[in-house]
């Protein structure tokens, strides 16, 4: 078992781009950039990492900041022949990479990974791959998204390098903990996407699709839900409650938005907490993500 060796910090809020245009990309990542977001996450399925490297590039010119000081994340998609997607191997996965440097106009990746583990008999091709591709120093770290324990043993017992961090969604909803156990003692980063799945409205525009079913209680129509009280307890929005949850235990957050009142308020989370409230959120947990409209990409064979 090799383990991994990560001394890379990624900044623990991110600013998550699914469902941003590539048209809209260049101005909303200037906008987080000058808020102060240095973690821009992305992925190949995204389709606008052309628009977040001419935003890069314009806040280099803008801002005080130079490549170094931003952690880009990006990922490659492993196909899915049930949804018609081709499976990548070995060689494929290299040149996604490739491709997305050229896209972002990049010489490195400060992470790269794996975006789901659909793809069965090829994951520990795939996974081979982003090691190598972490040895030429296209990537400084590699990892895994929307993988199970199950899937990680995997990579394990090959005697193959343990991911160095596991993206998965994670909210009060959907809080995994036999997961969130296993990371830690494996010593996998984890970085929690759709944060705001309990907000009345997630996802409720054309084209935004997710497994969210109509019955799970909205937030935003009971004043006396859980997270309005607290919200007006600490003065702050419920969306800043949920992505405060996601801080305090521990996790990387990747809160996404299109307006900049809204950015802005995304990274403005120096509030805490207190224990007698993390305890009931606790309370909470519905069990597997809805954030895909599939049904959790976790529980892939």
């Amino acid at each position: 078992m090799i383990k991994n060796n990560t001394s890379i910090a990624m900044p623990t809020i991110g600013f998550g781009t699914y469902l941003i245009s590539d048209e809209d990309a260049p101005k909303t990542i200037n906008s987080a950039i000058k808020i102060g977001y240095r973690h821009i996450d992305t992925a190949e399925v995204y389709r606008n990492e052309v628009g977040i490297g001419l935003g890069l590039k314009d806040s280099f010119t803008q801002f005080s900041v130079k490549r170094d000081d931003i952690f880009i994340t990006s990922k490659v998609f492993p196909g899915n022949p049930s949804w018609g997607r081709e499976v990548k191997n070995y060689k494929m996965c290299i040149e996604a990479c490739d491709n997305s440097l050229e896209r972002l106009n990049l010489d490195y990746l400060d992470c790269y990974l794996i975006h789901a583990p659909f793809c069965k008999d090829h994951r520990l091709e795939q996974w081979k791959a982003l090691c190598d591709l972490k040895k030429e120093g296209k990537t400084k770290t590699i990892g895994v998204s929307n993988y199970s324990q199950s899937h990680i043993q995997e990579i394990i017992s090959e005697g193959l390098e343990i991911p160095e961090f596991n993206q998965i969604e994670l909210h009060p909803w959907c809080q995994k903990p036999e997961l969130v156990s296993f990371l830690r003692k494996k010593n996998i980063k984890i970085v929690a996407y759709s944060s705001l799945v309990p907000l009345e409205g997630w996802r409720e525009k054309p084209n935004q699709d997710s497994a969210k079913s109509l019955d799970m209680k909205e937030i935003g129509g009971d004043k006396s839900s859980p997270f309005k009280r607290m919200s007006a307890k600490y003065g702050v929005s419920e969306a800043q409650i949920l992505l405060k949850w996601g801080l305090q235990m521990g996790y990387v957050i990747l809160p996404k938005s299109s307006d900049e009142g809204r950015i802005r308020e995304n990274f403005d989370l120096s509030f805490e907490i207190d224990n007698t409230d993390m305890k009931e959120i606790t309370t909470m947990d519905k069990g597997d993500g809805v954030a895909w409209p599939n049904g959790d990409p976790s529980n892939a064979e």
